[in-house]
């Protein structure tokens, strides 16, 4: 599923969320500033609205570099000299396993959600959630 920011989504799974919680405002005891253990569960079928979607690309530089040295071997490789091309035809075959792999890998997609009931979940993947 393809998120989109303002569509309605619901939660398709109870969802169990645990980690350091800091305020965000400072609090009117200082004895209770710093960070606290938290947890919160969300029910499966809390709705709430797509507020951002955010694609991770995973390029690694071996694969940047391929893509680069691969262009200019396509453009510019038939006019190149004998040795100066089967140099770059060696760098590209060798940065091709690097290549694979970062095209066989998914995109990653996160989206932050406002639930209805106030709260945000920010950076959950999108399989977490099913339209609504």
């Amino acid at each position: 599923m393809t998120l989109k920011e303002g569509r309605r989504v619901r939660l398709a799974a109870d969802t169990r969320l645990t980690d350091w919680v800091a305020m965000t405002e400072d609090p009117s005891d200082p004895a209770a500033a710093g960070t606290v253990a938290g947890s919160l569960s969300l029910a499966a079928g809390t709705e709430g609205t797509v507020v951002r979607v955010v694609e991770h690309d995973l390029q690694t530089q071996e694969s940047r570099e391929y893509e680069r040295l691969k262009s200019l071997l396509d453009a510019y490789g038939t006019g190149m000299p004998t040795e100066s091309r089967k140099q770059l035809e060696e760098k590209v075959a060798g940065l091709e396993p690097a290549w694979a792999a970062y095209r066989a890998e998914p995109l990653r997609v996160t989206v932050r959600v406002r639930f209805d009931n106030g709260f945000i979940l920010d950076d959950a993947r999108e399989d977490v959630f099913d339209p609504a």
